[in-house]
């Protein structure tokens, strides 16, 4: 089956909601969905055949949650294999030749490491055992949807491809911003999914589709695939004890239409929309044109909050090569002690020195190459938002890389090399890589442009039999040295104009090399530089901190009136005039900010001596470095630093900057958790002497998901935040009853009552905490959050606050207590 063909007549029609229909139908709240819908078949298939007779060619198998992980939730983990096939057979006994069913696959409900506990592979085990199950029982195509995380998302696509040639479509749910809650914009998404081979990529759920046109708009700049749209029907409004949805099936059809218009070509609904809203849908877009992407390839890197577009005559880019441990001793040491603070702060000065692509290299004896890769990947990811560039001689090493990545990362290299050509290549083409391409052999280098010219087609050959396209492709020149080659330069330049002029693909080269040998290399390196950007260079492997190499690739875009080139020059040139001799940077430290208002308070109760420790325990916050906190905070107490000043003028002000940046759009959940739970690392470290102080932990909060609702992600974060800020939490975890809730209240003396609720399902189940609250005098504030809530919902239903994150509920819980 081809999802192309099946577009040709005009949109392809989903079906709507599942769970808010079958709530209305009768299931209750708490239970496990997908037993229920086993145990009540009929009421399913009732549902399913209504949307078909509505207009849907596609109905989604009552799979959804139906994976080892969740299923665990209701002790079901078990039956995974059993219930997908019973829950596909269900659909296709109503489906029978009137429809496709497509297998349903979602959220596991757990976090990957390193910001959870789940390793990348464990996750896409699971999600294997479940595709296998639904394939065998005769599903036509794969969904992947409501994905708020990339790496999840990439972990069931991978799984599905892994056990199925059928067609995948992925969605993912964003938030007001247009970003996932994990930080991946849906562009991004975009590239990253359909470069790994995914046939459609949308979004679903979380908005209404009034909300989704900007964001089609965006996507469809970016698209080789169809796009896919499966929105709410509006926002959720309670009336009375039921909530429905601000906007009718005439609204909802009316935008959906401009959707198709914005790019879509794959529509539905989700939360709220029933059979009638299909069927107006239906008669709405029927017959309209719809957008089928004719380009196969983006030239365009992704990291997991970051998109790089690299147009072939676009801006100059610098690849950052410091991370690379060859005639470091420093990083080789730190390296062999699995410590990571030499590769962050290289990673943090090279952005900031305007490196948009960061090279990864960790290639040394007496080590474990594959595991320090991994590490090195999830370190320079918590302190920079660039695209990365794997860069190993060991195709093992490249692959291990590449499966962990969250994004669509750039591999260096790819030779003519057996080994290469035959195990490497392959892998870049799974993962949905970019590669660069290296004109060398197992006999050699090249010793002209000619033989250049022939390695470099080889490549390319190879490359487009596996299903590559040239946008997919960056050429290396292969600088050779003057010094040992007079005409090495022009050949490296003649390479470049066949590859930009004749190949049409992008080109990259080392800048060093030209140089080596001769003195004032930095001369011979900028010359050559602007001599290659001539040609057509599209970026260079380099330190960026050499600033007359980067301000000679700012003139030389300058010269070649490419886009936007003055503006960039005038800013860059300004750049090296500012008095702080930096440009500043929002993601890394900013040891000023501690003690920095001498005006209210002292920067330390402590010696002088004590002020770089106290600023490393800082760093380790806002850098999230889990491992070094424990011992700096020891190294702060041993020089004489008091417990309490640790907390008030290391760790608070800390924790706050990166509420700062997380509620700026700066920072993101997982830097938000990894930075909270480095945090708690050290509060471990410091609550014992504390509480010896008689120190007071503060208030004590009694925190909860509520009843029939088993997600707990914001929940625990909440939990988290609050006990670093000196709380006393009692978490009760989820699918927690009002009962239950009220009691532990009751038994903790609860200052404050903190609830949460993902669902619009579930959400009215916090009205009856409130109301038994107040029935039974209870005195404690109660303040709710998660992502179906509102502040009119907080209203409606007595609540004393809400918050839409973690950062604003600790700051809620203060207002609250200090201002009653």
């Amino acid at each position: 089956m081809n999802i192309r063909e099946l577009l040709k007549n005009g949109p392809l029609i989903l079906d709507g909601a599942t769970g808010t229909n079958l709530q209305k139908m009768g299931m209750p709240m708490g239970v496990c969905p997908e037993q229920w819908i086993i145990e009540n078949r009929e009421v399913m298939q009732r549902l399913e055949r209504e949307f078909i007779e509505a207009g849907s060619q596609v109905i989604y198998a009552p799979t959804f949650g139906a994976n080892r992980m969740k299923l665990g939730e209701y002790h079901l983990e078990n039956h995974v294999e059993s219930m997908n096939k019973t829950l596909v057979q269900i659909a296709r006994e109503v489906a029978g030749d009137r429809c496709l069913v497509a297998g349903d696959i979602t959220m596991t409900g757990q976090m990957l490491a390193p910001v959870g506990n789940i390793d990348f592979d464990d996750m896409v085990d699971c999600y294997k055992e479940q595709a296998k199950a639904m394939e065998e029982a005769g599903v036509d195509l794969f969904v992947i949807e409501t994905m708020m995380h990339i790496g999840e998302a990439r972990a069931a696509l991978l799984a599905v491809k892994e056990v199925s040639s059928l067609p995948v479509i992925v969605t993912m749910t964003v938030e007001s911003s247009g970003r996932t809650m994990y930080g991946t914009s849906a562009a991004a998404a975009l590239v990253t999914l359909e470069s790994m081979g995914a046939d459609a990529v949308g979004l679903n759920c979380s908005t209404g589709p009034d909300q989704m046109i900007s964001l089609i708009r965006k996507m469809r700049d970016y698209a080789t695939v169809p796009l896919v749209v499966k929105p709410n029907a509006g926002l959720p409004v309670l009336s009375g004890n039921e909530t429905t949805y601000s906007m009718d099936k005439e609204d909802f059809a009316l935008h959906m239409k401009a959707l198709v218009e914005a790019g879509a070509s794959i529509v539905g609904g989700c939360c709220g929309t029933t059979p009638e809203y299909i069927r107006c849908l239906r008669e709405t877009v029927q017959g309209m044109d719809v957008f089928i992407p004719d380009k196969k390839s983006v030239r365009a890197l992704t990291g997991e909050r970051c998109l790089l577009q690299i147009p072939l005559d676009g801006p100059f880019k610098v690849i950052g090569e410091r991370i690379n441990p060859t005639g470091k001793k420093v990083l080789k040491e730190e390296l062999k002690k699995g410590c990571y603070d030499s590769v962050q702060a290289m990673a943090v000065s090279q952005v900031e020195n305007g490196a948009q692509i960061l090279d990864i290299n960790v290639g040394m004896s007496g080590i474990d190459e594959k595991q320090t890769m991994l590490q090195a990947l999830n370190a320079v990811n918590e302190v920079v938002d660039v695209p990365l560039c794997i860069d190993s001689s060991d195709p093992e090493v490249v692959e291990a890389a590449l499966r962990r990545y969250h994004g669509r990362a750039l591999v260096n290299s790819v030779s003519c090399e057996k080994i290469k050509l035959e195990q490497l290549l392959p892998a870049v083409k799974k993962y949905g890589a970019m590669f660069i391409m290296l004109p060398l052999t197992d006999e050699g280098l090249p010793e002209n442009f000619l033989q250049r010219r022939e390695n470099l087609d080889r490549i390319m050959d190879k490359a487009l039999k596996l299903g590559f396209e040239r946008e997919d492709m960056v050429a290396d020149g292969l600088v050779a040295t003057l010094g040992a080659n007079a005409g090495a330069g022009l050949d490296t330049l003649q390479t470049i104009r066949y590859c930009h002029d004749t190949l049409k693909i992008a080109t990259v080269c080392g800048l060093s090399n030209i140089s080596f040998g001769l003195p004032d290399r930095s001369y011979v390196n900028s010359i050559f530089l602007a001599l290659a950007i001539s040609r057509g260079l599209t970026m260079a492997i380099a330190n960026p901190s050499q600033e007359l190499l980067m301000r000679s690739a700012f003139a030389a875009d300058l010269v070649m009136n490419k886009p936007e080139a003055s503006l960039r020059y005038i800013e860059n040139a300004a750049s090296y005039k500012k008095e702080s001799g930096e440009p500043g940077n929002t993601q890394g430290s900013d040891r000023s900010a501690v003690g920095a208002d001498t005006k209210k308070t002292e920067p330390f109760s402590v010696k002088e001596v004590q002020r770089e420790v106290m600023g490393d325990i800082y760093d380790d916050v806002i850098k999230g470095r889990k491992k070094m906190i424990s011992q700096h905070i020891q190294g702060a107490l041993d020089k004489g630093a008091s417990p309490a000043s640790i907390l008030d003028e290391s760790l608070i002000p800390a924790i706050n900057q990166v509420g700062e940046y997380f509620n700026a759009k700066t920072y993101f959940l997982p830097q938000l958790m990894i930075s909270a739970e480095t945090m708690r690392k050290g509060v471990a470290v410091l609550e014992p002497l504390l509480q010896e102080d008689a120190r007071s932990v503060g208030w004590t909060v009694v925190i909860a998901t509520v009843e029939g609702d088993i997600h707990d992600i914001g929940k625990n974060l909440v939990a988290m935040m609050m006990k670093n800020y000196g709380f006393n939490v009692i978490d009760l975890g989820k699918d927690v009853p009002a009962r239950q809730i009220i009691d532990a209240a009751k038994e903790h003396h609860a200052d404050i009552i903190a609830l949460s609720a993902l669902m619009t399902t579930t959400m009215q189940r916090m009205r009856d905490v409130v109301n038994l609250a107040r029935q039974e005098g209870i005195g404690a504030k109660i303040i709710i959050g998660g992502a179906v809530i509102t502040q009119d919902y907080a209203d409606e239903i007595g609540a004393d606050g809400y918050s839409e994150d973690a950062v604003g509920a600790v700051a809620l819980v203060r207002r609250l207590m200090e201002n009653p």
